[in-house]
Parts: structure tokens; C-alpha cells; sequence
């Protein structure tokens, strides 16, 4: 029985059935010349990555003189007042806090 449904199945299927055209190398080439520009591209990226992300070496600011270190900086009057501020985002409120809701509703 096996026999004649590879039989029947053979006689069915048209020649070229399993064989590469010239659309599949067509397609195999064009990807091939594309993984070659993405392969250069990325070569040229990864040249002009630092070799350690670390912050440059920080210059220390030695003050001439004492009344120096009492000097504001700019923006620093700014950040002591967002220090101080209360969160601009609140959690929200449940019907429980809110005086004017009736309890045990």
C-alpha cells in the first residue's frame, strides 16, 4: 500500500520540485552583500568606542583662601530648595481621608 502511495505521489510532484531556481540564489546573494555592509558598519562603530567609560580624571578645586569655601555656587541655591520641597507626586488618596465622606460607606 505504501508502495503505491509513493507511486502515486511521485507521478504527481512536477520536476523541478527540490532543486534551487535562480530566485533562491538571487536572494542568497543579496543577503550575503548585506551581512558584508553591516559587518563593515559595525567594525567602524566599535572603532570609535572609548576603550573605558570611566570619567575623566577630575581636576580638584583648591580654594586660594578660606572666605572661598563659604561661596555659593551657581545652582546650588536651586538644589537646596528642591531639597526641601515636598514631592510634587502624591500617592492617591482613599475616601477614608477625605473629611467630608461619610464613614461606613
Amino acid at each position: 500500500m505504501t508502495v503505491d502511495l509513493l507511486a502515486a505521489a511521485g507521478e504527481q510532484l512536477p520536476e523541478d520540485v527540490g532543486k534551487s531556481g535562480p530566485l533562491g540564489l538571487l536572494l542568497t546573494v543579496v543577503l550575503l552583500i548585506a551581512v558584508v555592509f553591516l559587518v563593515r558598519s559595525m567594525s567602524k562603530h566599535l572603532k570609535r568606542v572609548p576603550a573605558s567609560f570611566d570619567p575623566a580624571e577630575r581636576v580638584e578645586e583648591i580654594p586660594d583662601d578660606a572666605s572661598e569655601l563659604f561661596e555659593a555656587k551657581p545652582g546650588e541655591q536651586l538644589l537646596d530648595d528642591l531639597r526641601k520641597a515636598p514631592l510634587a507626586i502624591e500617592p492617591p488618596r482613599r475616601d477614608d481621608d477625605r473629611p467630608d465622606s461619610p464613614r461606613g460607606s
